[in-house]
C-alpha cells in the first residue's frame, strides 16, 4: 500500500500512556465512522473559574459543566479537599481544535478526567469510555456503539466502559468484533470512578 499511494500522511489517534494526571481516553462517533479522543485538563492558580476549549459544542460544554458540578457536590465522597475549588482554575480542553466536537457521549469522559485532577491519581491504563452523565449522577447511553467499538479496537484500547443499556448494543455485535476487549457497564458516576480511577498517584504528582 506504502508502495502505491506514499507514506501515510496522517497517524491514527492511538491510546498515551497514564503519567499524567486529567488526561482520558474518549471514544466518539463521526460521519466517516469512530474515533478515539483525548480530553484534558489542569489546574492553574485562580478562583475557581471553568474554561473549556477545542472546538466544542454546546452539549458538551454542558456535559463539562455537570461533571464539575456533580464533583462539587460529592466532594467528600471523591475524597477532594471542597477549597480547592476556590483556589483553582480548571481549564478542559479537546485537542484537535481544528475538528468541531459535539454530542451527549462526553459526560463520563469528562468527570473521569477531572477526579483524576482533583485526586492527582491515574486512570486505568487501556481503558476508554462513552456515555453521558445527568447532574444526579446518572449515566446515560449514547449510540455509535459498533464504530466505537472499532475505534477502541484500532487505538490497541483493552478496556470500556459503557451505560448498563448500551450492553444491547454489543449483543448485536459479532464476537469477532469484540475478542480482547473487557466491558464495564455501569449506571452512575460513582461506578466510572471506581472502575477508572486507580488509587496509585501520578507521575509528579501536586500537592493541592
Amino acid at each position: 500500500i506504502i508502495e502505491i499511494l506514499g507514506s501515510p500522511k496522517m497517524e491514527r489517534d492511538k491510546y498515551e500512556n497514564n503519567d499524567v494526571a486529567g488526561v482520558v481516553t474518549g471514544l466518539a462517533w463521526t460521519q466517516v465512522g469512530g474515533d478515539i479522543l483525548f480530553i484534558e485538563s489542569i489546574l492553574s492558580k485562580g478562583k475557581g473559574n471553568l474554561s473549556i476549549t477545542g472546538n466544542l459544542g454546546k452539549v458538551m460544554k454542558e456535559s463539562a459543566t455537570i461533571a464539575m458540578e456533580y464533583i462539587k457536590a460529592n466532594a467528600d465522597d471523591l475524597g477532594i479537599d471542597a477549597s480547592i475549588f476556590e483556589k483553582y482554575n480548571v481549564h478542559i480542553h479537546v485537542p484537535e481544535g481544528a475538528t468541531p466536537k459535539d454530542g451527549p457521549s462526553a459526560g463520563i469522559t469528562m468527570l473521569t478526567s477531572l477526579v483524576s485532577l482533583f485526586t492527582q491519581k491515574k486512570v486505568k491504563k487501556s481503558i476508554a469510555m462513552t456515555g453521558e452523565i445527568t447532574l444526579r449522577g446518572k449515566v446515560l447511553p449514547v449510540g455509535g456503539i459498533k464504530e466505537k467499538i472499532l475505534a477502541a479496537k484500532r487505538a490497541r484500547i483493552k478496556e470500556l466502559i459503557l451505560c448498563e443499556e448500551n450492553k444491547r448494543d454489543i449483543e448485536e455485535i459479532k464476537d469477532e468484533y469484540l475478542k480482547g476487549l473487557t466491558f464495564h457497564y455501569v449506571r452512575d458516576m460513582s461506578d466510572v470512578i471506581d472502575i477508572a480511577i486507580t488509587k496509585q498517584a501520578v507521575k509528579n504528582a501536586k500537592k493541592l
